[in-house]
């Protein structure tokens, strides 16, 4: 098995300069409907999602975060260790409320000791450190979790976690919605 750090600079590899992100963000699409996100057309822009100032954490968004088609949102925060090119980093800052924080999910600590409306993860699981650890987070500092995971993949380059029904509805306490799909990339 990869250790973490092979693992993310595969992961960074694929994701190269972070500048044709269509696919992934296609893949989004399905990510924020199977999470009960409501995409919309709002002032001829689509997807939107429109947050009526709800507070996210968004765990592992990446370059592409959601909260980037995102209106109305509150105090909101992205936390992705990948190294990030300036322009991403700079796009991220130049937007009010909306924050990125550079760094592993596993060491995250509220600053503001506010609990979020919402954390989101999806698709990033299989690449954390430690994915009970990230679901703790997640049920520590939100009062919602919205996650979209792939499971049973098992382990390939950049995905060092085989993630399970079984294992995931332990971590969050629950069961969750298991569903076979094969629409816009997500098989």
């Amino acid at each position: 098995m990869q250790n973490w750090k092979q693992a993310q600079q595969w992961e960074a590899n694929w994701h190269g300069d972070c500048i044709n992100s269509y696919w992934e963000e296609t893949k989004q699409l399905i990510y924020a409907k199977k999470m009960g996100l409501k995409a919309q057309m709002i002032n001829g822009k689509y997807p939107s999602y429109n947050l009526d100032n709800a507070s996210i954490l968004d765990i592992g968004g990446g370059a592409t975060s959601i909260l980037l088609k995102s209106i109305n949102i509150g105090y909101c925060e992205i936390i992705d260790p990948l190294p990030m090119p300036d322009w991403v980093i700079n796009r991220y800052n130049s937007i009010n409320h909306l924050y990125f924080i550079n760094k592993p999910a596993e060491e995250y600590i509220n600053n503001t000791s506010i609990p979020f409306d919402e954390a989101w993860i999806y698709n990033c699981l299989q690449h954390t450190k430690n994915p009970q650890k990230v679901i703790q987070i997640a049920k520590k500092h939100s009062k919602i979790i919205r996650i979209f995971e792939w499971i049973e993949n098992g382990i390939s380059d950049g995905h060092i976690h085989n993630l399970t029904e079984k294992d995931l509805n332990k971590w969050l306490g629950g069961n969750g919605k298991i569903e076979t799909l094969n629409e816009n990339g997500c098989k």
